[in-house]
């Protein structure tokens, strides 16, 4: 009775270990199609707001140098290219009607924005450079809510817009990491 129980035990201990193909820890990730090497130039830019492009692409080549899954080479020696568009832009306000206290400072129903919620997409496409077809494709999408620049003094009935546009250019900055980090994720997983 006792040998049976060990050999259950046994049996028990070593089939998680052999069976089937999943593994412990991180997964193995790679290129679709098991390309070890990329080129990822400048990403296009098909919003009105100028100088974004850096974030995106930066972002992404930090992610695959950091990870090794595939160097980063250039254009000539690549047998893929990883091209990238930011699609859209979208900047909405949050506002609020200013409460009775304020009332005496500020016009009657002044509203003010308190919040901006901007909106960013973009697009990724993997393409094999010797028959230029797309091997991987695919689109991201995030957002972020950022507080508006505030009134500093009652007299003071205007703000701050290098503050505003600072703000909206970190973001921007910080969406484009987000994103790129999903973008990578999502490229690079095998199922």
């Amino acid at each position: 009775m006792q040998g049976r129980k060990l050999g259950s035990f046994i049996i028990a201990a070593i089939l998680p270990v052999t069976g089937c193909a999943y593994h412990y820890g991180l997964a193995e990730r790679s290129l679709p199609g098991g390309y070890t090497q990329v080129a990822i130039p400048v990403f296009k830019n098909k919003t009105a707001e100028v100088g974004i492009e850096p974030y995106f692409t930066n972002a992404l080549i930090r992610r695959f140098n950091r990870s090794q899954v595939a160097r980063v080479g250039d254009k000539e020696s690549a047998p893929v290219l990883l091209e990238g568009v930011i699609t859209k832009i979208d900047t909405a306000s949050v506002s609020t009607i200013l409460s009775d206290a304020n009332k005496n400072l500020l016009p009657e129903d002044t509203v003010l924005t308190t919040q901006y919620r901007l909106t960013v997409s973009a697009e990724i496409t993997i393409r094999r450079k010797s028959d230029d077809r797309v091997i991987w494709q695919g689109s991201f999408s995030n957002e972020k809510v950022y507080a508006a620049p505030l009134l500093g003094t009652p007299v003071v009935n205007s703000a701050n817009a290098t503050y505003n546009q600072s703000a909206r250019m970190e973001y921007i900055s910080r969406l484009a990491e987000e994103m790129m980090s999903e973008a990578h994720d999502r490229i690079t997983e095998n199922f």
